[in-house]
């Protein structure tokens, strides 16, 4: 099964400010602030819900494909994906754009000011449908440049191309009408639980009514697991207990991953979103959301324990 993961590449720059925000910064004075903040080093870390659900998926075993944009300043990136087997061959390098970059800075109490330029990600990708067959093809469109979240969801009914639609942080942006449309026919509609009423309010429609849509619903829910929605049933997914808790941002794109790999080798819903989780406990364990590594023996032993 060929596996196309279409969303962001970014460059997420995370600094850690040794104080406190709060003491720099006056209440009486917030309309005419002007503040810097001296911070303690930078990390770069790649990052992008594109190249994080790829990175797990081939921690998986498998071999997706991305269909993303990237900057002039791809370089870094792409040995990065060279190095851990990731083809770059559907990546559009847009030549006068830098790629897509989170700079992230940390407070002493864990207070966050993030600034975000698109950059590359304003660009469609332009993946070419017309090499894909569509019987043995499963597409996930995840969060990045809006036209390709809308025009995808298009091509793939149209081919007869399976879809898993992930708005996620890309909601705001979209309008109702493009928003059902993408939802309509798709194989599973997944978002965090804010997220999801977010789409309800946005489209006037309830779950029962997204469900007549789409085939299935997965609702993350952080430490409290994930529920699974057919029109069936409804599934609760408990979490796997990590060994620690070092950074839990990538965990819903690293049980992405582990969803994705689960139906590509024929497993059900149930036993695919237990080995998102699993997938999702091995991430929180490091600091970054493509620095953590398993082998096959570890996640299924991981697995075997809590399932």
């Amino acid at each position: 099964m060929h596996i196309i993961v279409s969303g962001s590449l970014a460059y997420d720059r995370i600094m850690n400010f040794p104080g406190y925000f709060s003491e720099h910064i006056l209440p009486e004075k917030i309309h005419v602030l002007n503040v810097c903040f001296q911070v303690k080093g930078m990390k770069e870390k790649f990052g992008g819900t594109a190249g994080n659900i790829a990175y797990a998926l081939t921690l998986m075993g498998e071999k997706p494909g991305i269909s993303a944009t990237i900057g002039y300043d791809y370089h870094r990136y792409f040995e990065w994906l060279a190095q851990n087997g990731i083809s770059t061959e559907n990546i559009k390098i847009i030549e006068d754009e830098f790629t897509a970059s989170a700079y992230i800075t940390t407070d002493r109490a864990d207070n966050q000011i993030t600034g975000f330029n698109p950059g590359a990600m304003e660009f469609p990708s332009s993946l070419n449908f017309d090499k894909l067959n569509p019987q043995e093809t499963l597409v996930i469109v995840s969060p990045g440049n809006l036209e390709d979240m809308v025009n995808y969801p298009r091509v793939c009914k149209a081919m007869g191309i399976d879809y898993i639609f992930d708005p996620g942080q890309s909601l705001p942006m979209l309008d109702a009408r493009d928003l059902v449309q993408a939802i309509e026919g798709c194989r599973i509609l997944i978002s965090n639980d804010y997220e999801m009423d977010l789409i309800m309010s946005k489209t006037g429609l309830n779950k029962e009514a997204l469900l007549r849509r789409a085939r299935t619903i997965i609702v993350t829910l952080g430490e409290l697991g994930s529920k699974v929605s057919t029109p069936d049933c409804e599934i609760s997914i408990p979490t796997v207990e990590p060994r620690k808790v070092e950074d839990p941002t990538g965990a819903g794109d690293a049980y992405r991953g582990g969803l994705v790999s689960g139906l590509v080798r024929g497993k059900d819903i149930e036993q695919s979103s237990r080995m998102g989780s699993v997938c999702a406990s091995f991430a929180v364990e490091c600091y970054g959301t493509q620095e953590y590594r398993f082998s096959p023996e570890e996640f299924q032993e991981r697995f075997n324990g809590c399932y």
